[in-house]
């Protein structure tokens, strides 16, 4: 799912191609992407786009006359600048937003459809898809350490949850606990104030270098490959490769449609956390440190 780094190249860039421009249609493909029937989308033809925000994960674009379309391109969904009347691509495609100098479409990978979008007048309406989640680049040390210790959860579960931060999922987490060394599934109240500082530097750090990352291999362009996984990440996506700084093959956690990767090493003292799709058939035959994972794989 594209996350607050990905979002935010996003709404950078749709500023430059799009923000004071006039949309002059939308072309819907799959009609039920739009979930909402008033006001009709037929009402923002022709009205100038003012602006884009973000909402969390979502992108906010502003039109005259205090319209809104929100978009929410879920796990899937992805944008890109084409020539004007572009052909919506069958299978993928969701929709195109046509202006008199190109075509932004919007498409959906898979067939399980969840990218969405919902049109609105006034910003009351605006504030119902506002989880208020904290900004993390925006928020002092203080306010992040009383958002974390808020509720009690996991880690993963904090980081994740748009309610306590705003724009973080699944990829960046895992970026942001490894950069921390801190185990995604130590629970938030049983933190240290040393933990919570290093959780906090992490974030900062982690979100900001790969907004510039993204920001730079985007130049004047428009993304084009958004993706989850990328190979310089530190452990998202690199489950049984080597862990860049100690070398120990990196570990995961499937619950569900998610997946936690982390280094047992650097973050769990060496500990393996119990693979829920696994361990339940494993049983007693679970490893349960590096050395005994690494033992039955011949390693010294």
């Amino acid at each position: 799912m594209p996350e607050l780094p990905d979002i935010t190249v996003y709404i950078e860039r749709l500023e430059s191609f799009a923000s004071g421009k006039v949309l002059l249609q939308v072309r819907l493909l799959s009609p039920f992407v739009l979930r909402t029937a008033l006001p009709p989308i037929e009402e923002i033809f022709g009205k100038e786009v003012t602006g884009f925000r973000r909402l969390g994960k979502r992108i906010v674009f502003k039109f005259a006359d205090d319209y809104y379309l929100v978009l929410h391109l879920m796990v899937l969904g992805r944008l890109f600048w084409k020539k004007k009347g572009c052909a919506i691509p069958r299978g993928r495609g969701l929709a195109a937003f046509d202006f008199s100098h190109g075509s932004l479409l919007f498409t959906e990978a898979g067939t399980r459809k969840k990218a969405s979008m919902h049109l609105v007048k006034g910003k009351e309406r605006l504030g119902s898809f506002n989880t208020r989640g904290l900004e993390i680049l925006e928020a002092p040390l203080e306010a992040f350490g009383q958002r974390l210790l808020s509720e009690n959860h996991t880690l993963k579960r904090a980081l994740t949850d748009p309610w306590l931060f705003s724009g973080i999922g699944n990829t960046y987490s895992d970026e942001i606990l490894f950069a921390a060394r801190l185990s995604p599934v130590l629970q938030t109240r049983k933190m240290s104030d040393g933990q919570v500082r290093a959780l906090y530097n992490a974030a900062q750090t982690t979100l900001a270098a790969w907004t510039g990352r993204l920001r730079g291999e985007t130049g004047d362009g428009f993304p084009e490959k958004v993706t989850a996984v990328r190979p310089d990440m530190a452990v998202h996506g690199r489950f049984g490769k080597p862990c860049a700084v100690c070398g120990t093959a990196i570990q995961r956690i499937v619950y569900a449609e998610n997946e936690t990767n982390y280094c047992p090493r650097c973050q769990t003292g060496g500990r393996l956390l119990a693979d829920r799709a696994l361990s339940k058939l494993l049983h007693k035959d679970w490893p349960r440190t590096v050395e005994e994972l690494e033992a039955r794989h011949g390693r010294e």
